[in-house]
């Protein structure tokens, strides 16, 4: 039943979705522009690579819509192929030539928990920390785990809502980052106080942060480059 409803949802969004749809992406490292798309569907993020959508007749599924000329659709399915069944992950019910049919996961991003002064318990922390081993065990490196990639479910339960890095061979700290920020910075101050984190603060650390890891890729890089030649 589950894979019919996923083959009709397919192909509303093949004939209604696509054909309104505006998506770009003008550049790998910020999220991509929807310009347009059909007033019956609604909009539920942006990401560096696809847009995810949802529509009311179908509220147990999500799709997700890479933009043109952005890679990763075949890699993500195969992702989803090799976790198969886990609570703390969606799963992917149907590959398209630029889409993804998914299973939707509910709840709130960390980023927004965040922005809108909800508390971020340890047992999210936990629960994602065991999801990512698990993944790991499958012979998968989850690569880009930061606030909008990682939700808490009403059930305060942590899953992981973007695997499409999993099948990167280096080394990413960003969850490692992450769970530092949550010890040393919300655990002891933001989350007493119960303050809600602009947002406009929460992209300005989004940018610093980039920045910062991409100055210590650098440095590496030339460590590793020196190193080679000496």
């Amino acid at each position: 039943m589950g894979n019919n409803l996923a083959a009709r949802f397919s192909d509303r969004v093949e004939h209604e979705l696509l054909p309104e749809l505006e998506v770009s992406s003008n550049s790998p490292h910020d999220p991509v522009i929807v310009r347009q798309y059909p007033s019956s569907w609604t909009l539920l993020g942006a990401g560096n690579y696809a847009a995810v959508f949802c529509h009311p007749d179908y509220p147990e599924f999500v799709v997700k819509v890479y933009a043109p000329g952005r890679p990763g659709l075949e890699e993500e399915a195969e992702v989803y192929r090799r976790l198969g069944d886990h609570p703390a992950f969606s799963q992917c019910l149907f590959e398209g030539k630029n889409f993804l049919i998914l299973k939707r996961l509910e709840g709130v991003t960390l980023w927004n928990a965040l922005h809108r002064g909800i508390a971020i318990p340890p047992q999210i922390i936990r629960d994602i920390d065991r999801a990512l081993d698990y993944a790991r065990s499958l012979g998968l490196n989850p690569h880009d785990i930061h606030g909008k990639n990682v939700m808490m479910t009403p059930a305060r339960r942590g899953v992981v809502v973007d695997v499409s890095d999993f099948l990167h061979a280096d080394y990413c700290s960003a969850w490692d980052d992450l769970k530092r920020a949550y010890r040393w910075i919300y655990r002891p101050i933001l989350l007493p106080l119960k303050v809600r984190v602009p947002s406009w603060t929460l992209d300005w650390v989004r940018a610093f942060y980039r920045k910062l890891r991409q100055m210590r890729s650098r440095k590496f890089r030339g460590l590793f480059l020196r190193s080679s030649h000496g």
